[in-house]
């Protein structure tokens, strides 16, 4: 391990500093370049986040940062085709994939909060299943990386390649928010990249499977998620 990937822990405003000065920096970098900074700031105190709809950030990051973790959130209600994704990106990229879970079992959630509490209270559901564990997951963490993109839906406009994650108190880094769907498609083409088996089954965007449909024509790529209701965030972004 080079000494560039050894951890060392910073305070919140020396964070939020190297957020700010980042974000103005990279803002027309290539996400390679983010990458390559991100893993030599904050070494493994830095993490990718993944929900396996494909496996861009984490195959970018892999090249820049071999072994870089990749996280992962089972909420317990992902299709089978998301849980293949990730274990075949721990099979063939060279990431280490960590898998966190809610507190409670789908089953013990439903004792708790009655069934498909996702039906009822999306947003309650979310917070249990993805928010809460994910902002427990990341306590190890100074930095984290996201495949967020401007080009995916309204609320995700104004996406900073490198921003300042208030709520966490961590450093955010989106390399690929300037990026449009045809540089990833283009991206996955020119290098193998795994995607989802379901990004060609109609689906766009792809997370729960209770509250995930395949998208109709004209649709933005967020359009089958939660559709029918005001909601469009799970809630890791807000």
């Amino acid at each position: 391990m080079s000494t560039a990937h050894i951890a060392r822990q910073r305070s919140p405003e020396e964070l939020k500093s190297l957020a700010e000065r980042a974000g103005r920096d990279f803002e027309e970098a290539d996400a390679r370049d983010v990458l390559r900074w991100a893993a030599d700031t904050f070494g493994h105190r830095f993490c990718v986040t993944s929900s396996m709809e494909d496996a861009v950030v984490a195959h970018l990051a892999s090249r820049v940062f071999p072994g870089v973790r990749v996280v992962f959130l089972d909420t317990g209600y992902h299709f089978p085709e998301t849980l293949g994704t990730r274990d075949a990106v721990q099979a063939v990229m060279d990431v280490e994939v960590v898998t966190l879970t809610p507190r409670q079992s789908v089953e013990q959630q439903d004792a708790q909060y009655g069934p498909k509490l996702h039906d009822r209270d999306p947003d309650l559901c979310c917070a249990l299943r993805k928010v809460q564990p994910l902002e427990e997951g990341l306590r190890a963490y100074d930095a984290w990386a996201t495949g967020l993109r401007r080009d995916e839906s309204p609320t995700r406009a104004n996406t900073p390649v490198v921003g300042w994650d208030e709520k966490r108190q961590k450093v955010k880094v989106s390399p690929i928010a300037r990026w449009s769907q045809q540089d990833v498609d283009r991206y996955i083409a020119e290098n193998g990249v795994l995607t989802n088996p379901l990004l060609t089954d109609g689906y766009a965007s792809v997370g729960c499977a209770p509250c995930t449909r395949r998208i109709r024509p004209g649709e933005d790529a967020r359009a089958g998620r939660w559709a029918g209701r005001g909601k469009t965030e799970c809630g890791l972004h807000l």
